[in-house]
């Protein structure tokens, strides 16, 4: 038998260090089972992957419960060490093996540790030999005092516990680590039953038994420490005492919506439905209360459903071995509501009442404007970095504008199972222009208003803000009327100012600006796809170490100016192209405008900038009938790295001229006269940097899109 093959190291009182092997023919693998069994623990809840009852549910409720309260002994114990420094329970008895500190001044003088003997008796010297046994710890001092006080008087004596008794006990059964335990003389039946890892997965919780002399002293139930926290069952143990744990007893199953569904051991074989929702702590607040379903093993052949309600007469129906309580929550339907979503104040559900219509649900325009609209409104102020605040000057649509002319009732039709659309007119309906559209509504219903942005609706219907900044006689932020071109908001808002320099009008769009963005982006990608590829077949081709290094410099060279024209960040402008300098309103593109167009209109320009690989980078006063030539002799001409024949001129109003345009650079080209505002550039070799053809071919394309000198600034080499 295991119950003879096992004992255990003492540490400190007695209590038991770690149990030990004294016989390997007796247990040859002591508590592997409870090994297997901590292996299988998740989230804190011990599987017994080993129960077969487990793996029987788990084709029922997809999944496998736990054994109720075995997780409580899955875990071992930290530590098996002694805790010494508790105090000594009042109605201790002392016996053998105690340790007794005594302490007495006066006519006596003892200070003394005297164990008690075998016989319960202990001696004093002087006094002789003392009967302690049995006597209560509470009562010891007031004892000793009498038993000294027989040969001496005028004395005082103080009497406290050491080192305790140890007890010798077993725990037979279906326990986890069966055996023989040394433990401490203040051990009771449950921490020796946590020291032994409590009852395996085929022991029973709820009778473990604590016979001393051949008779039950005490009966325990896990379940009762558990859930009601009653230890009045716990008793303290003696030496020679057996914790025997039964077989598991009958089982049934309770799952779903209660708050701890498990596997439950049933006490006496059987117990109400009431019970056992007891023990799983009864039902979730998302539970469906009004029935569940029992699942049942009919004499040990076949399985049979039954349904039935949580009334007072379902309640008391009993559950026996083998059954599956399932317990389900409540449906996510609501039984009297609407609900209202999308571009309005206040989405979610709302109280259906009959007769109910859409107009009812949305009785005015406040319960379009969305929460965010408010939100910005009221922020008036912002605290930048610095820490000062800023007045928000950024004028836009401050809110996604209602799609009055688009909305929508979804609708489940239960016949067909099916979801049904029912759109109508957002503005006939809540405006009282058309009763058909005002919909009558059903629960479950769901109401979704759009807006402009998720939806697009023609051009004609969308909001469209413009900036005119500059030289306007009313700059501002103007709404464009429906249809509207650039040249009639101009002159409806009141025309230019005389100091207006139109022929260098920027008009930028940003969806032109995410278009040449897009541009820009794949020309950089083929461009650094060249340079990889050119790298590659360079260093393959490398004849010795100085044309290793060659290579690698080139290669390096082409990066870092791929690395430069990644800065570049499209504007979004549009060149107008202007006649001349002296360009009027009516000379203003006839374009429809577009949301978030801005038009800005400086004052006449009086420099000419001259950049690049030039001695003197600056700007010059205009002289008219200037011509290219000039301008850069007054910058001192180009350097020895500059590209004379591929100078560049950009005009104010955008566009851009090169010499390769315009002839030889001291002809045609050269000869051509600028405009006030505009940039004369002296780009670098290209060859210092060692590009293929192919390559020299692609950087041209970056003027084509007229990003402005502003970006062009960012690339060195331009």
């Amino acid at each position: 038998m295991a119950s003879a093959g096992v004992t255990a190291t003492m540490g400190g009182d007695g209590l038991p260090l770690q149990p030990l092997l004294t016989n390997s023919d007796a247990l040859t693998s002591p508590g592997q089972d409870n090994v297997n069994q901590v292996e299988q623990i998740q989230g804190g809840t011990a599987l017994n992957l080993d129960n077969e009852f487990q793996k029987f549910l788990a084709q029922s409720v997809g999944r496998l419960l736990p054994m109720y309260g075995y997780n409580l002994f899955a875990q071992p114990p930290s530590t098996f060490a002694p805790v010494g420094d508790i105090p000594v329970p009042q109605d201790y008895a002392i016996g053998p093996g105690d340790e007794i500190i005594l302490a007495g001044w006066g006519q006596v003088d003892i200070d003394l540790r005297v164990t008690v003997d075998r016989n319960g008796v202990i001696n004093l010297p002087k006094v002789g030999a003392i009967n302690v046994a049995g006597v209560k710890y509470q009562n010891l001092e007031s004892y000793l005092k009498n038993q000294v006080g027989r040969v001496f008087r005028n004395f005082e004596l103080s009497a406290s516990m050491g080192k305790l008794r140890s007890l010798q006990v077993f725990v037979v059964g279906q326990a986890q680590r069966p055996g023989v335990y040394t433990v401490s003389s203040l051990s009771t039946l449950v921490n020796t039953l946590f020291m032994s890892g409590g009852p395996s997965q085929n022991g029973t919780m709820r009778h473990i038994q604590l016979k001393r002399a051949g008779k039950v002293v005490t009966e325990l139930d896990v379940y009762e420490l558990l859930i009601k926290g009653d230890k009045s069952k716990d008793v303290q143990l003696l030496s020679g005492d057996v914790i025997y744990i039964p077989p598991i007893g009958h089982l049934a199953a309770i799952s779903g919506s209660v708050k701890t569904p498990a596997i439950y051991e049933l006490k006496d074989g059987r117990t109400s439905l009431a019970s056992l929702l007891e023990l799983s702590g009864g039902l979730t607040t998302t539970a469906a209360g009004q029935k569940v379903l029992l699942e049942r093993i009919a004499d040990r052949a076949v399985r049979k459903v039954e349904e039935f309600q949580l009334d007072e007469q379902g309640l008391n129906r009993l559950v026996r071995d083998g059954d599956l309580v399932q317990v389900f929550s409540i449906d996510a339907r609501f039984d009297n509501a609407v609900t209202l979503r999308g571009n309005v104040a206040s989405p979610g559900r709302y109280p259906w009442k009959e007769g109910m219509r859409v107009r009812d649900l949305i009785p005015d325009m406040d319960a379009l404007i969305v929460p965010e609209y408010w939100t910005r409104q009221n922020n008036a102020f912002r605290v930048d970095t610095s820490g000062q605040s800023a007045l928000h000057a950024q004028i836009k649509r401050n809110v996604s504008e209602v799609n009055w002319d688009y909305a929508l009732v979804e609708r489940l039709s239960k016949r067909e199972m099916t979801t049904v659309l029912l759109p109508f007119n957002l503005g006939d309906a809540i405006g009282g222009k058309d009763a058909q559209q005002d919909l009558l509504l059903q629960p479950g219903d769901v109401i979704t208003i759009f807006s402009k942005d998720d939806i697009q609706v023609p051009s004609a219907k969308r909001s469209v803000y413009v900036r005119l900044e500059g030289e306007f006689n009313h700059a501002g932020v103007y709404k464009a009327q429906p249809g509207e071109t650039l040249r009639q908001l101009v002159a409806r808002i009141g025309g230019l100012t005389p100091q207006a320099f139109l022929f260098a009008g920027e008009l930028s769009r940003e969806s032109t600006r995410q278009s040449q963005q897009k541009r820009l982006d794949e020309i950089i990608d083929k461009l650094e796809a060249d340079v990889q590829r050119n790298a590659a077949q360079s260093s393959a081709g490398a004849l010795g170490k100085d044309d290793v290094e060659a290579a690698k410099a080139q290669a390096e060279s082409q990066k870092a100016l791929i690395a430069k024209m990644r800065q570049v960040k499209a504007t979004g402008r549009i060149v107008m192209e202007m006649p001349d300098e002296n360009a009027q309103i009516k000379d203003v593109p006839d374009i429809v405008l577009e949301d978030g167009d801005r038009l800005y209109v400086p004052s006449a320009s009086s420099t000419v900038n001259v950049m690049g690989a030039v001695y003197n980078q600056n700007a010059f006063l205009y002289k008219r009938g200037s011509s290219v030539n000039d301008y850069l002799t007054k910058s001192g001409g180009p350097t020895r790295d500059g590209d004379e024949d591929d100078v560049y001129l950009v005009r104010a109003d955008g566009t851009v001229l090169s010499s390769r345009q315009g002839g030889p650079m001291f002809g045609g080209f050269g000869g051509r006269e600028v405009q006030p505002g505009a940039t004369i550039v002296v780009p670098e070799k290209l060859e210092k940097y060692n590009l293929t053809k192919d390559f020299k071919d692609w950087t041209q394309i970056f003027y084509q899109f007229a990003i402005g000198i502003a970006s062009l600034k960012t690339i060195g080499v331009y």
